[in-house]
């Protein structure tokens, strides 16, 4: 791309929900530096969360990670933030952070005043297309904030997808020495027949009624779990305490507790795996992307309204399934959600495995008709040029 007047972005990051917040933006800031001719600076909180998805991370003021300009984000106030930083283009205030009192002042001084996004979490209720794109101007500095909302349909922004994903899923997926070498790497020995899964979630009791329907299952099941917030609830259901490098069996079910995986190999993961529980938003959407059956763990919130949020997604994700289908997969990904007891909803879920496959095919074309976050984010700044 050429002839481009924004050409530095800044991404502020405050870390909410371990990894979502941070691997949203660091993929994001990425893409925007290795795909165009940009200069990108994130400001995070918390370079403890980056670290664990991105190894290399040092515990440091400033850093360069893969060309992105790493900065510590101590405080949101004026005493808090250096004076001296000059805005960038265009700005990502991820997840309404709020940027620092002195940085939005320079803002305002800036003799082109910045492009200023405010990027919302994922969400497919119908109110955000009408939400995606407005704008609402600060009151005391005049200044205004796009607010865009990444989504699955044509009126919304779309979901972060690095321009070679796709080529390389498929790459993964149809070689199948790597594959098995990936799998080795994690000390994995996956049988022939069986169907394997990868386990990330949130605390849920839960766990314990689908470990059973595994160990039961007429199908044998390879279970690999990441440490995590889960854990601990598989280690209860399953009677023993289990960390890095332990392995569990009962019946139809092999357990293995794999190393915590950066985003690189995390990815691989999802693409190796049949079936994917997945947590938050950046396991989410990379699932999606796999294209392989996969079962959500939203972020829980006070008074049950994630299930809202839960249905909504369920809604446009589902609607072109097979009744039988798509009333398993509702029932699966509620009983997940509310802890309750998931055996009757796995089996239907089984039941029907091959519709939900192929229906993951059909539903990352329709992800990829969208085009992507970052592009999006970058042509609707072209527009207002």
């Amino acid at each position: 791309m050429t002839n481009i007047e924004i050409k530095t972005w800044d991404i502020f990051c405050r870390v909410i929900d371990n990894y979502g917040d941070i691997g949203v933006c660091w993929r994001l800031a990425r893409q925007l530096v290795n795909e165009y001719p940009f200069k990108v600076r994130l400001w995070v909180d918390e370079l403890q969360a980056l670290k664990q998805i991105w190894p290399s991370t040092q515990i440091c003021d400033q850093q360069i990670l893969d060309k992105v300009d790493v900065r510590i984000w101590v405080g949101a106030g004026a005493d808090d933030f250096a004076n001296d930083i000059i805005p960038a283009d265009a700005v990502i205030e991820a997840f309404a952070c709020n940027l620092p009192d002195i940085y939005l002042t320079a803002m305002k001084h800036k003799v082109s005043q910045p492009r200023w996004f405010n990027l919302e979490y994922l969400s497919a209720e119908d109110w955000v297309e009408s939400c995606h794109g407005l704008t609402s101007v600060h009151p005391q500095l005049g200044l205004k904030k796009t607010f865009f909302f990444p989504g699955i349909t044509a009126k919304t922004g779309g979901l972060i997808k690095e321009g070679e994903l796709l080529d390389e899923i498929k790459r993964f997926q149809q070689d199948k020495p790597t594959k098995q070498l990936f799998l080795e790497q994690l000390k994995t020995q996956l049988p022939s027949d069986a169907l394997l899964i990868s386990l990330f979630g949130y605390e849920n009791s839960a766990v314990a009624s689908l470990l059973e329907a595994w160990a039961q299952s007429p199908t044998p099941i390879m279970c690999l779990v990441p440490p995590g917030k889960i854990l601990p609830d598989v280690s209860r259901a399953l009677g023993q305490e289990l960390t890095v490098g332990d392995s569990f069996a009962k019946g139809s079910l092999k357990l293995q507790i794999i190393p915590f995986l950066n985003q690189t190999d995390y990815d691989c993961l999802l693409w190796a795996c049949d079936i994917n529980f997945v947590r938050g938003e950046d396991s989410f959407v990379r699932a999606q992307w796999a294209a392989k059956p996969f079962v959500w763990h939203i972020y829980p919130q006070d008074e049950d309204f994630h299930m809202v949020k839960l249905d909504a997604f369920l809604h446009r994700y589902a609607q072109t399934l097979d009744i039988d289908t798509q009333g398993a997969i509702t029932r699966l990904w509620h009983q997940w959600n509310q802890g309750k007891d998931c055996t009757d909803a796995w089996n239907a879920c089984l039941a029907n495995l091959q519709n939900w496959q192929k229906h993951n095919q059909n539903w990352r074309q329709h992800l990829n008709s969208l085009g992507d976050l970052a592009s999006n984010m970058v042509h609707f700044c072209q527009k207002t040029l």
